[in-house]
């Protein structure tokens, strides 16, 4: 557990626990490379650079402790140096200068994961244990002998994509993994019902399936594990699916494209922004889910058909409705319109779930001085 009486974090409890006394709003913030994510920052600025450093790392325990205002570029490269990784692959999006950033903290409460995301799991499935300080001003540590509350919640995998709003992630644990020994990536020809099919059929076999991405009628499918195993899978996609292996020089930058968001359909939507043609929307749908209909534009698959984005100029409402059919949800992305920043975050929750929401974020925050309103829209 991060000390109390660590300066740095000392600094940053006596912010917040006069900002609770006072009322004042809070935007935690690290590189700022999510700003854009769910409702605006709202609030004075507190940064979580000062707590930065790897506190602890155990290769052969595959465990790593490391500071919120960590760069993430920095704990990738000491997990490279062991030949390991964060196996759902947190996007690396740009910062303030346009370079690739984030920090651990940020990570952790954007909950952001990359193409393996569908295999592998999420940021939450990695979180070990975590040290936050509420908005009491209460430095809690949860981890190591998992603790519970009384509804049996796992507290430090609660953090993972709260966006900031049930506290300041001051140090986290997470569960590491050893890079795969070898991968290997398959271009198919098809249409977006096909390929859909053919994700759900392959997902209930033995294939060392690790990533899939179908856009504009190309399918690509990662492979990764032992050796043998990928070149096995290898031949019988190629034999069954007429699956064309891709060049490791020209897979190996597609991946982390997507990954990191910047490929060239994430390109087109940068432009589709620009010239107010429409908006970037995340669909999260069950991956056996049928097409999604009643939207017009360009549309990009992830995750085995669970993650689908789309370029398109209809009204939220629309948008919101054409995941719901198929028992999802959307989330709008990114908007050069102002007035579409209220619909950001999560969407309305059905009155349940509100209750919910407001329920632990009482309990965390009773002020509500931390980061409100980034994570849930506005009704």
């Amino acid at each position: 557990m991060l000390p109390e009486s660590t300066p740095e974090l000392q600094a940053l409890i006596e912010r917040i626990r006069a900002a609770g006394a006072a009322g004042t709003p809070l935007a935690i913030t690290g590189h700022g490379s999510k700003a854009f994510l769910g409702g605006a920052p709202h609030g004075e600025p507190l940064s979580t650079l000062a707590l930065r450093g790897i506190s602890s790392y155990e290769p052969t325990e595959l465990v790593v402790t490391a500071r919120a205002g960590t760069p993430l570029a920095e704990l990738e490269a000491a997990l490279a140096e062991q030949g390991q990784c964060l196996p759902f692959e947190p996007p690396r999006l740009p910062g303030a200068d346009g370079q690739p950033a984030g920090t651990v903290g940020g990570m952790v409460a954007a909950g952001l994961a990359g193409p393996a995301r569908g295999v592998v799991g999420s940021v939450r499935d990695y979180v070990l244990g975590a040290t936050v300080v509420n908005g009491r001003g209460e430095l809690l540590s949860f981890g190591g002998q998992v603790m519970k509350n009384v509804a049996g919640y796992d507290l430090a995998r609660l953090l993972a994509g709260s966006m900031g709003e049930l506290g300041l992630i001051a140090e986290v644990s997470l569960k590491v993994l050893p890079r795969p020994p070898a991968t290997a990536t398959l271009h198919f020809r098809c249409d977006e019902a096909s390929a859909l099919e053919r994700l759900n059929r392959w997902a209930g076999r033995p294939l060392p399936l690790n990533a899939s991405a179908w856009w504009a009628g190309s399918l690509l499918l990662r492979l990764s594990g032992a050796q043998a195993a990928v070149a096995s899978a290898s031949r019988t996609l190629a034999a069954e699916a007429g699956g064309e292996p891709v060049d490791p020089g020209q897979a190996g930058p597609f991946w982390d494209g997507l990954r990191d968001q910047r490929d060239t359909f994430f390109d087109h939507a940068d432009e589709a922004l620009r010239q107010g043609r429409g908006a970037l929307w995340r669909l999260s749908l069950p991956a056996t889910a049928a097409p999604v209909t009643g939207l017009e534009g360009e549309q990009l698959i992830e995750w085995g058909g669970a993650q689908r984005w789309w370029i398109t100029a209809a009204a939220p409402a629309t948008v919101r409705a054409a995941a719901s059919r198929l028992g999802g949800h959307a989330q709008l992305w990114r908007s050069a319109d102002p007035a579409l920043r209220a619909e950001a975050g999560l969407g309305p929750l059905d009155p349940v779930l509100a209750r919910l929401n407001r329920q632990v974020k009482a309990s965390f925050d009773p002020a509500g001085v931390l980061s409100p309103g980034r994570l849930i829209a506005a009704a």
